[in-house]
């Protein structure tokens, strides 16, 4: 067999827009901290497998997303994308992989995904199954037909499902049980994920119209884009306050959904103030989620 070629790996692992990869997993770390607030002890080995699922899982979601937006041609018109965060990885695009080359990585991640699933199902029980099949089939149904929910104005609602499950499903692994903590704290970080997904989709607003793919924000326009930004936000930081009371959290566990509100409020104007705004924003948006979910995570060990 031929020896692959220096570049591919390295090529292959770019195509999954690992700069993405905290998106992953934080709902990993935060529902394992909980679950394990729960039951007073840690499962390494359903962590690990959980982390590397995940990880598969999103990337082959990244890949898939990619050879959608080739086929409704969003990724071909976009000229105001700001790389690396919006866009597509533009492999595609570049010539650097083909559309059938991309589509067999991505299912190649998800059925890595799958198995790792299957092992921790072998200890743990057919629940995880379960949670992989809805994940994958979000993976897929976000991006291409014939569901493409992404263009019928349902993906931001989608991520959030697909980021909120895993915190509710690492919770389970390691407690064995659900419960109101686990519902909560999955969905704070579904809606900090949507707030990705929604910063991110701003600079592509022209291009994904212009494609067909009638994403919330080209729904609501320039305009409207920055208030639904700052609901999801505003969700998100009162379900945290939410937590705290339940868990009876010192009074000092109110300063993250503070500050993470105070810094949407910094980000919202700037998602109309051109590219280097936008671009500012979407940082935000992305330390919100990252510094968030630690601080979600550590909040664990308080209650």
């Amino acid at each position: 067999m031929p020896n692959l070629p220096p570049a591919l790996p390295r090529t292959l692992f770019l195509a999954t827009r690992p700069m993405f990869l905290p998106a992953a997993l934080v709902p990993v770390l935060v529902g394992t901290c909980w679950g394990v607030h729960r039951a007073h002890a840690l499962d390494t080995l359903a962590l690990g497998l959980a982390a590397a699922g995940m990880a598969c899982l999103h990337a082959g979601a990244n890949v898939i997303n990619d050879v959608g937006d080739e086929l409704n041609g969003a990724d071909r018109v976009n000229q105001d994308r700001i790389s690396p965060f919006t866009g597509g990885s533009r492999f595609i695009q570049e010539g650097r992989l083909g559309l059938r080359a991309m589509a067999a990585w991505g299912v190649v991640l998800l059925l890595a995904a799958g198995v790792l699933g299957g092992i921790l199902s072998l200890t743990k029980g057919e629940w995880v199954l379960w949670f992989g099949l809805v994940g994958g089939g979000l993976a897929v149904a976000y991006s291409l037909p014939p569901f493409s929910l992404a263009s019928r104005g349902l993906g931001e609602a989608a991520v959030a499902l697909a980021f909120g499950l895993p915190v509710a499903a690492c919770f389970w692994l390691q407690s064995g049980t659900f419960g109101l903590e686990a519902v909560l704290c999955s969905a704070i970080v579904g809606a900090w994920t949507a707030a990705i997904l929604i910063v991110n989709e701003v600079p592509d607003l022209a291009a994904d119209a212009q494609a067909g793919k009638r994403t919330l924000v080209v729904r609501l326009g320039a305009k409207g884009a920055p208030s639904l930004y700052l609901s999801v936000q505003a969700v998100a930081s009162a379900l945290m306050l939410a937590l705290g009371w339940l868990s009876q959290l010192p009074p000092w566990a109110v300063a993250p959904p503070l500050l993470a509100m105070l810094a949407a409020l910094a980000a919202t104007p700037l998602m109309a103030g051109g590219r280097s705004g936008q671009l500012a924003a979407i940082r935000i948006t992305l330390a919100i989620h990252l510094l968030g979910g630690l601080s979600l995570a550590g909040a664990a060990f308080l209650g």
